[in-house]
């Protein structure tokens, strides 16, 4: 790719915003500040605030209360033309009647902006389509096409660009290809990038930053890897992967950790790992960070060990064999052996002791439904 310095990131800062609709309230005083130049991704099931998030900056809704601003300015009130933003929908909305280049130069002949053609031609250099620019849309793939879509929106140098749900449309593989290419292309172009999408995959493959959200409100935000290895509530940790959560009262704490009892195994977390340290806590680790052993293993006191307990499912899904495993009155695990070549040599029916490391337990802020404190 050519490289471009046409573009220019700018801060996106949320204060206080609220959006009442009859009858609910989407976003419940939300503060959110997005550093220019980061590739930012709320992340979030249907319902849960992301799309009205995403229309309020864009100035397709007004919020019932709070300011956007964009680079120090305050657009609440400016139109969504008055915006130094753009945005990529899902559906790509390109004119089928027009050649991929006049697509991509319409809103700048539209503006009358000088030089429209050779813009646009840079813009589909810049996605790597400059071969294609006479073609018709309906003539490229999906993943072209949302190129195309992109270009478009980079051709008119926004501050801010905005990707709803962009990719959505394609199927997995091409996904993939087009998640690498967005963001090399972000990096390329230096532009703040804020993507809304309840894929959690495409966001933790492509943010710098991600913020789970969970009925209007940001629950948890942070590097990806940090929101995977060290999530704060029961939602993130289910949100984000599979989790194995134990729910018990505190019997053992001392300077670096807390320990819980479930169904007579003690639970172990480190302190700082641990949003609570008094009454009734869940505790939880990833299946991936867990093992099993078909006879009660020596382990120190850096490790956990519980069981036995009966392997009642296994499944295969390329990568690694999932392990379901029941273990008497603390409930089911779910262990991930990863395909290496070889797998533990068990069946269903085997009794198994499951184990992990205290380093990689977390303590939640709150606990499942269903469970009161103590």
């Amino acid at each position: 790719m050519a490289t471009s310095n046409a573009f220019a990131g700018a801060d996106l800062e949320l204060i206080d915003i609220r959006k009442d609709f009859p009858g609910f309230t989407a976003l419940d005083d939300m503060d959110l500040h997005i550093p220019a130049g980061q590739f930012f991704a709320l992340l979030g099931p249907s319902g849960c605030g992301k799309t009205t998030t995403l229309r309020i900056v864009a100035g397709l809704e007004t919020p019932t209360q709070g300011q956007v601003m964009l680079g120090g300015k305050d657009i609440t009130a400016a139109k969504p033309h008055e915006r130094p933003i753009n945005t990529v929908f899902q559906s790509y909305a390109l004119f089928p009647h027009m050649t991929v280049l006049d697509n991509v130069a319409f809103g700048l002949r539209q503006r009358k902006v000088a030089d429209a053609q050779k813009l646009a031609v840079d813009a589909l250099n810049l996605v790597e389509l400059g071969h294609l620019a006479d073609r018709r849309p309906q003539q490229l793939s999906g993943g072209q096409q949302q190129r195309v879509a992109l270009a478009r929106a980079l051709v008119n140098r926004p501050s801010l660009l905005l990707l709803d749900e962009p990719l959505g449309a394609l199927d997995l593989k091409l996904r993939r290809q087009m998640q690498i290419e967005l963001k090399a292309i972000q990096l390329e172009v230096g532009l703040t990038f804020l993507h809304v999408t309840h894929d959690q995959e495409e966001a933790m493959d492509m943010a710098d930053i991600v913020a789970v959200m969970n009925k209007g409100r940001i629950e948890q935000m942070g590097a990806p890897e940090v929101l995977y290895d060290r999530p704060k509530t029961v939602f993130v940790s289910k949100f984000l992967g599979q989790s194995n959560l134990f729910v018990g009262d505190i019997v053992e704490k001392n300077a670096s950790s807390v320990s819980i009892e479930v169904g007579g195994n003690k639970i172990t977390v480190d302190k700082k790992r641990a949003e609570k340290h008094t009454g009734k806590i869940a505790i939880g680790v990833r299946p991936e960070k867990a093992d099993f052993h078909e006879k009660k293993p020596k382990l120190g006191a850096d490790h956990i060990v519980i069981g036995p307990g009966e392997i009642i499912d296994i499944r295969f899904t390329g990568v690694s064999n999932q392990y379901l495993i029941d273990i008497p009155n603390v409930g089911e695990i779910t262990v991930f052996a990863q395909n290496i070549g070889k797998s533990p040599e068990v069946a269903l029916g085997a009794q198994v002791y499951v184990s992990w490391k205290v380093e990689h337990s977390y303590g939640l802020a709150d606990l499942p439904s269903g469970i009161e404190e103590a």
